[in-house]
């Protein structure tokens, strides 16, 4: 038996009080549709991470995520096409990373990596 856990997978999870509103900012910004809805008041994205959306009012507007994107510059043209404006980047030896909040206030930071960066 190992001291350490066996990690499947990590699902960020966003609350938000208007669950419809919410559904389609991220559909937006993650430039499709949820890949399920496995229960009432919960829909999901997955990918090489997973991101779940939850109707819960009373914990809204209080989460934060990164999602690691490779190249930030891509992301900006295709949110903007969208109707999502990022603020601005900020740029360090660490990469890329930029911001928006959704329409209940939670934040979500995109991340682009250094070059030559390899991590999971």
């Amino acid at each position: 038996m190992s001291d350490k856990m066996t990690i499947q997978g990590i699902y960020a999870c966003l609350a938000v009080a208007d669950f419809e509103r919410g559904v389609a900012f991220y559909t937006k910004l993650m430039g499709r549709e949820p890949d399920d809805r496995p229960m009432d008041g919960m829909v999901q994205w997955r990918g090489a991470g997973a991101l779940q959306l939850w109707h819960e009012p009373e914990n809204a507007g209080h989460n934060r995520t990164t999602i690691v994107v490779p190249v930030m510059a891509v992301e900006r043209q295709r949110l903007e096409a969208a109707g999502i404006s990022l603020g601005p980047d900020v740029v360090g030896d660490w990469g890329i990373v930029a911001q928006i909040s959704d329409p209940d206030g939670n934040q979500v930071t995109l991340a682009e990596p250094p070059k030559g960066f390899v991590g999971s």
